[in-house]
């Protein structure tokens, strides 16, 4: 299941072509879902995917998908770059806790899509 991820901007920072791991535009793999959490290659809890919406920890959106309902209004989407030939992905280390569900925000995160996967 093809996805693409955008920021506040509507600017294209990641997709996921299996519905698993998560790739930059540039190839970079930054993620992986398990379940309905987010976690880096690190095993750090990044956040959750809920309706098509990528949440932070705190609960606020940071990316969404073409088909996403809910939370913030959305800009218009910008073109999407070429995808980059995809690096190997890293080894997964040993998940990090969950965190406590937040309450669902409907605002937008203050982290940007960069901050977000580091």
């Amino acid at each position: 299941m093809s996805q693409d991820f955008y920021d506040r901007s509507g600017v294209p920072i990641a997709y996921t072509d299996d519905g698993v791991h998560i790739f930059t535009f540039g190839g970079s793999p930054v993620g992986y879902f398990h379940d309905d959490s987010l976690y880096s290659y690190t095993g750090q809890h990044l956040g959750r995917i809920t309706n098509g919406l990528i949440r932070d920890n705190r609960g606020q959106v940071v990316f969404f998908s073409n088909n996403a309902t809910g939370g913030p209004m959305r800009p218009l989407c910008q073109l999407k770059p070429l995808k980059g030939l995809k690096q190997l992905k890293p080894l997964k280390s040993l998940r990090q806790l969950q965190p406590l569900r937040p309450m669902l925000d409907s605002n937008w995160s203050q982290l940007s899509g960069q901050q977000f996967f580091l």
